[in-house]
């Protein structure tokens, strides 16, 4: 992540989260942080971040899960920290009491607000299907990225670990949410 300005940053209104009356899905967003402690008594919040996206496409809501549904909050303002650690504040949540309900929540962005010409970030990637070439079989879904290793690996929802290899990613299709791949024939068994 590049070098941050510590000045706090005022969204303006250019996003706007979806006013259907569906829910917002998980497989149309990944995750990009978690909300830490409260900092302060007006309701500001850490937001422990793995990917700067909001930041990037200057974003004016940011998406929490909260007991298992996702829900967006507008950001009133926020600034970074740290290069992952932003302090933000959210609209309407004013006490510290109003912003310790919001700790610990999974931060969600949606995919729509990625740019098409950006390079997919890791964590963008969870939930992509994993397409075996030149069989064109798929192989699974991704449900995490191992990256405790020397070596990254995709896991599986099934629990099966592919190593990712540049030299095995074929292409990577974002509107299709998958990943073409070049699989040593024997790696699936193991």
């Amino acid at each position: 992540m590049s070098q941050r300005s510590h000045e706090p940053y005022k969204p303006h209104e250019s996003h706007e989260p979806p006013k259907n009356k569906t829910m917002i899905r998980k497989e149309d967003c990944y995750k990009i942080g978690r909300i830490g402690k409260v900092h302060g008594v007006k309701g500001e919040v850490s937001f422990h971040l793995t990917d700067d996206v909001f930041d990037r496409v200057e974003s004016d809501y940011l998406i929490l899960e909260i007991d298992g549904i996702l829900v967006p909050f507008f950001m009133e303002e926020y600034r970074f920290r740290s290069d992952t650690i932003a302090l933000v504040k959210f609209c309407n949540i004013d006490t510290q009491q109003q912003a310790s309900e919001l700790t610990n929540c999974d931060v969600w962005f949606p995919h729509t607000l990625t740019p098409e010409d950006e390079q997919p970030t890791l964590a963008s990637l969870i939930g992509f299907s994993i397409v075996s070439m030149p069989d064109g079989l798929t192989v699974g879904n991704i449900a995490t990225i191992d990256d405790t290793t020397a070596n990254l690996l995709f896991e599986l929802e099934d629990g099966r670990l592919i190593p990712a290899n540049d030299e095995l990613i074929e292409s990577i299709d974002t509107h299709k949410r998958e990943i073409k791949m070049n699989i040593p024939e024997g790696l699936m068994t193991l």
